[in-house]
């Protein structure tokens, strides 16, 4: 950041979001894949490419973006935004202190839970909400030492039980939160895992995956809605990718076009696991410009093939921040005017 540029931008960028979510922006029936008329797509973008989830840092937003446009400036083009994010900005979270514990929104990702939308996100200083899309309302949200990033949530994900879990890398834990108690249940079994980053339920094997620095590991949960428990029950070691160095196990999430693997991400590069097998491949297409270094979000979309992922680019105010998205097979790239993207997904509920 030089001088006062990169404040004077973010102030503008948070005007215009505020004002879209005032009038109304992508408050409706939700968001369903849009399918590119010819006439108004842009870059080659695919027919059917879903819309775009960001953690947006900048602006500290959750964004939900126009996919046929292939750079997104919300200052001169509001329309690109079809929803946004912001606790500050919706009632009924001002318990979780959102002024101190909404610093550097760490997740995004988008559930379906008994016949509803939600969107799922952490934020770095203590911020956990499930939120229901499109209205903004809270399903459930904690604050997990508000105002610092000793415990630094970095992923959540819900139970078909209804119940939360979120990952802490600082603290080191998995914690599963009796959500389905009320919008501010805190009641919560807790495991120990180191750099716990990832986050994801396995409906098929009824296991709660995670990722920390140095495993791939699944709990059983047991106990009932309102007490549940966690339980370690498999691990598996990350490729490491620098001898004598932590593999820094990153982003977790499951690959939509192939049943039974999982996207991980770590320091090094970028893996599928096969859960029957045992193993992490780089057997999948485009994998030599898929895997990279420091990779934040990685992820792909069955109906159009396309992957899309985020990596740290130079020169911005943050060094994780890019404001750029990659896409993958066909290759294209979208841009964020002035954003400080952390990691982009497909809005693709499942």
């Amino acid at each position: 950041m030089s001088g006062m540029s990169r404040p004077s931008r973010r102030g503008v960028l948070r005007g215009a979001l505020g004002a879209g979510l005032g009038a109304g922006i992508g408050i409706g029936s939700g968001l369903p894949a849009v399918a590119a008329s010819p006439a108004r797509a842009t870059g080659g973008v695919p027919r059917g490419t879903p819309p775009v989830l960001l953690t947006e840092q900048a602006t500290q937003q959750i964004l939900v973006l126009d996919p046929r446009r292939r750079v997104w400036d919300p200052e001169h083009e509001p329309s690109v935004v079809r929803w946004a994010f912001s606790p500050t900005r919706y009632e009924g979270y001002e318990d979780l202190r959102p002024e101190y514990s909404w610093v550097y929104p760490s997740e995004s990702k988008v559930r379906r839970h008994k016949g509803r939308t939600y969107v799922l996100t952490t934020a770095s200083f203590g911020f956990v909400a499930v939120v229901d899309y499109p209205s903004g309302r809270r399903y459930w949200g904690t604050a997990i030492g508000a105002g610092d990033d000793l415990f630094n949530p970095h992923s959540a994900e819900i139970l078909p039980d209804g119940n939360v879990a979120v990952a802490c890398s600082t603290g080191a834990l998995v914690r599963l939160y009796a959500a389905s108690q009320g919008p501010d249940a805190s009641r919560c079994a807790e495991a120990e895992l180191k750099g716990a980053h990832g986050l994801h339920w396995d409906g098929a094997r009824e296991v709660l995956w995670a990722i920390g620095d140095d495993e791939l590991v699944t709990y059983k949960v047991g106990g009932t809605r309102a007490r549940p428990t966690l339980r370690r029950r498999s691990s598996v070691g990350l490729p490491v990718g620098t001898p004598g160095k932590t593999p820094g196990g990153h982003d977790l999430f499951p690959v939509a076009g192939r049943r039974g693997r999982l996207w991980v991400t770590t320091n090094a590069s970028v893996f599928q696991y096969d859960i029957a097998g045992r193993a992490f491949v780089q057997d999948f297409a485009g994998a030599d410009e898929i895997s990279r270094k420091s990779v934040k979000g990685v992820g792909d979309d069955p109906r159009t093939g396309q992957v899309i992922s985020t990596v740290p680019e130079g020169g911005l105010e943050e060094t994780w921040w890019t404001t750029r998205v990659s896409v993958h097979r066909p290759r294209g790239e979208y841009e964020l005017v002035g954003g400080g993207i952390y990691k982009a997904r497909w809005f693709l509920p499942r």
